[in-house]
């Protein structure tokens, strides 16, 4: 288990030039983006444009903040998505064009090479107490908004908003948390 801090994350161009990324994380650590496994980050869209094309990738994104983006992804109907949204999953290697709907978002993206990782993404509230299934090896809990603090067998510690939580071997255990927070737990298995 690992605590990412948010002031630690590293902030690098998007593959396309088009605006700036945060990764949280990615496996192998220190992997280029032709060269991850998995990789899990946070982007600011601050005009309409195309999506960077990563070959052989699935993504799941959902709206952090802003007021929603519309996606056409090719072969479907145009998606809206906004803070209420589900994260919403689609092959990253397909065109994919953005329309912002009134200003700026920031959204989180959780990939995963196709040929041997699958991922989920699901939004989590906490407003109390609460324990959480792990069903994956590898799960990355980022608190989004608020703080929490949180217990995984014998290690305990606290996250503030941006830092994220990375536990490995985790398939079949759970974590505890408590507080106020909204969260998003990224799990990442071989498929």
């Amino acid at each position: 288990m690992r605590i990412l801090r948010a002031a630690d994350h590293k902030r690098m161009p998007w593959k396309n030039g088009g605006g700036e990324t945060v990764e949280i994380a990615v496996s192998p650590e220190e992997a280029g983006l032709a060269g991850f496994d998995w990789r899990v980050s946070m982007a600011t869209v601050a005009a309409d444009g195309p999506f960077s094309i990563f070959p052989g990738i699935d993504r799941t994104l959902v709206i952090l903040d802003g007021n929603g983006m519309a996606l056409d992804i090719e072969g479907k109907t145009p998606e809206l998505l906004t803070t209420a949204s589900d994260p919403l999953a689609f092959p990253a290697d397909i065109p994919v064009a953005a329309r912002l709907q009134d200003g700026a978002i920031t959204d989180l993206n959780v990939m995963t090479r196709r040929d041997g990782l699958v991922h989920t993404l699901v939004r989590i509230d906490i407003d109390g107490g609460r324990i959480v299934p792990l069903t994956s090896s590898t799960c990355l809990l980022l608190c989004h908004h608020g703080g929490l603090s949180f217990r995984q067998g014998d290690e305990t510690g606290t996250l503030a908003s941006g830092d994220a939580l990375l536990m490995t071997d985790a398939v079949g255990t759970e974590v505890e948390i408590d507080g106020k927070a909204i969260c998003y737990l990224a799990s990442i298995a071989t498929g």
